[in-house]
């Protein structure tokens, strides 16, 4: 029987279990990151090892540990499911040479995965990626594996409390004092993920609701993803008990869904916006935004009135990880909930980035809803929309054949295309907003973002440029 194919994507490698995802397979990886592990840092190599709530996920863990350690690697063993960004943290912090992870973050529940991690706390860089991902064809597993008692006693194996140790990184990062005195009224959805606890062991359970807040690694059938569409518990839990802010977090937590207290969800676009005027203006801090390709202009209009250096990256986070590594960056993210904030680690954290937010509220005294019209009325309305069009490869392929020869479309929704920037994917700009189109890398999907002076004329432009391509039946 051959052997299934192993692809890694952004940050690692992601399989349906039992199909895809095996412990063969599982055993090629975690034999090629050794493999990998040791080439760079030779005989004395360590990794941070953690995992989420998935099935099976702290079986797999500690498989891969065992395969690590038997290949000369020695593990940092999580002693319990922990976010994505605790291994970051725990890289850094035990001057590890690489993070382990093993989950498939938002995915559906039966997906899990292997998430790579560098040594200064962040995503893997492409070319570290791919290093591993080069090792895998040709790699030997050995036909025994030692036991986990074994290597334990050989100190290969060391298993430690990751879990509390980033509970204490964070109190230290926020302002934890100030949120518990103000009596702020906090909702929290993990999503049955690896967010699960932090909150509530920050702050208590008097001033924290939760929602989805035990291990069910069916997610009741809802992918973790914290995106408006699969959190209308949340927002209905806010408005129903009077709660000031909600926060959710997907499967390994390191991305930030928010709700205001009226119940409505505030986007990613508006987060980042609102951290750049808290860092820079409360707290004094500055530095660059990095931002991807695919969010808020926002941006653009609070970099120029605050005098801060503005970069726009293709997307995915392991563009904006390695700009926080090398340089001076105040606030770094994605739209899909992806953030970094200077005074923390160079990677996505939704648990702090949701904190950071309620501590803003805090400080300033003001409620969600009014922190964000302060935005508007200080940089105008901005308002975002996107559609992920599921279609036929063939369409896909006919629609970006059509944008590539003519050189994008000429208007939508009734007005002209000014500028096409192809970045990553067709940007049209136009004098009352923009529309992205861009191809999903790993499934037959067309992305289509926008961003307009209103709700309604957000919608429109996507609407108009799915109508143009032929794709206006496409599901999404």
């Amino acid at each position: 029987m051959p052997t299934p194919s192993i692809t890694f994507g952004t940050d690692g490698w992601r399989a349906i279990i039992a199909d895809g995802y095996t412990t063969e397979t599982l055993d090629r990886v975690a034999c090629a990151t050794a493999a990998w592990v040791r080439s760079e840092y030779g005989d004395t190599a360590s990794v941070v090892l953690g995992y989420d709530t998935r099935f099976m996920s702290d079986v797999f863990a500690g498989r891969t540990a065992r395969r690590l350690a038997q290949h000369g690697v020695q593990v940092h063993l999580a002693d319990g499911f922990v976010p994505t960004p605790a291994v970051s943290w725990g890289t850094l912090q035990m001057e590890a040479d690489a993070g382990i992870v093993i989950t498939a973050s938002h995915n559906p529940p039966h997906y899990n995965g292997f998430k790579l991690k560098a040594d200064f706390g962040g995503p893997a860089p492409p070319a570290m990626v791919s290093a591993v991902e080069a090792k895998i064809p040709g790699v030997e597993v050995p036909a025994t594996l030692p036991t986990r008692d074994a290597l334990e006693a050989d100190g290969m194996i060391m298993p430690f409390d990751l879990g509390a140790q980033f509970q204490d990184a964070l109190r230290n990062a926020l302002d934890i004092n100030a949120i518990a005195a103000s009596g702020v009224q906090i909702a929290h959805d993990p999503m049955f993920g690896a967010g699960q606890g932090l909150v509530t062991g920050l702050l208590g359970e008097a001033q924290v609701t939760t929602l989805h807040h035990e291990i069910n690694p069916s997610f009741q059938g809802t992918p973790p993803e914290p995106i408006a569409r699969n959190l209308e518990a949340l927002g209905a839990l806010i408005r129903d008990n009077d709660l000031d802010v909600g926060l959710a977090n997907d499967g390994d937590a390191d991305r930030i869904g928010m709700f205001d207290e009226q119940g409505r969800f505030v986007t990613s676009h508006l987060i980042l916006s609102l951290l750049v005027k808290y860092l820079h203006q409360e707290r004094g801090l500055s530095g660059s935004i990095v931002k991807t390709f695919s969010t808020t202009h926002m941006l653009d209009k609070m970099a120029a009135t605050y005098g801060l250096p503005i970069e726009t990256t293709p997307i995915g986070f392991k563009h904006i990880a390695s700009k926080m590594a090398e340089g001076d960056v105040l606030v770094g993210g994605e739209e899909s909930g992806g953030i970094a904030a200077k005074g923390h680690i160079p990677e996505r954290d939704g648990v702090y980035i949701g904190l950071l937010i309620v501590e803003m509220m805090v400080k300033r005294d003001k409620t969600l809803s009014e922190l964000v019209d302060e935005l508007y009325d200080e940089f105008g309305p901005h308002h975002t929309y996107r559609d992920d069009l599921r279609i036929t490869d063939a369409q896909k392929t006919a629609a970006l054949e059509r944008l590539s020869e003519h050189g994008g479309l000429d208007a939508v929704n009734g007005h002209a295309v000014t500028e096409l920037q192809t970045l990553d994917g067709y940007k049209h700009i136009t004098a009352n907003g923009w529309l992205l189109i861009r191809p999903s890398g790993t499934e037959p999907v067309l992305r289509v973002y926008s961003e307009a002076e209103s709700e309604d004329a957000a919608r429109a432009l996507v609407k108009d440029a799915s109508r143009q391509l032929g794709l206006a039946d496409a599901a999404h």
